[in-house]
Formats: C-alpha cells, structure tokens, sequence
C-alpha cells in the first residue's frame, strides 16, 4: 500500500499506520514504547510526534518514508 502524507494530518496518518499494522492502539503502542492513551491521543489530535518517533514505527513496521520534492511550478 502507498500513502501520499501531504493528503492527510498527522493524525490520521498515525491511525493509517497502525490499522495497516492491524492492531489495536494499545498493541500498536507497545511496539513503540508508546503507551495506549499516548496512541489514542495522537490518532484524535490531541498529541503530536517526532520525525523519530514516526523513523522508529517505519523500522518496526516495515516501512519506508520517502520525501520527494516536486516538480518546478507546483506551490
């Protein structure tokens, strides 16, 4: 599957993530070091996280993030 984050918030990236993981928020949390709550502020957009925090759920998920500038024209 492909995501093009600059359709989505940060939030709904991080629940995009971890319904690809197919678990729950608290299993999803724990491969992370994160806890359920934590997870579940994220997904409403209650919290934000880090570029590592997001380096260290593609490492443990199988994921890659690439960053891709555009073509000259486009703002």
């Amino acid at each position: 599957m492909k995501l093009k984050a600059n359709d989505y918030k940060p939030n709904e990236i991080m629940r995009i993530i971890r319904e690809w993981s197919e678990m729950t928020q608290k299993e999803f949390g724990k491969t992370i070091g994160k806890a359920e709550r934590t997870i579940q502020g994220i997904e409403l957009g209650k919290s934000g996280y880090s570029m590592k925090t997001l380096l260290e759920i593609a490492k443990k998920h199988d994921l890659i993030i690439t960053i891709e500038k555009r073509k000259s024209g486009y703002k």
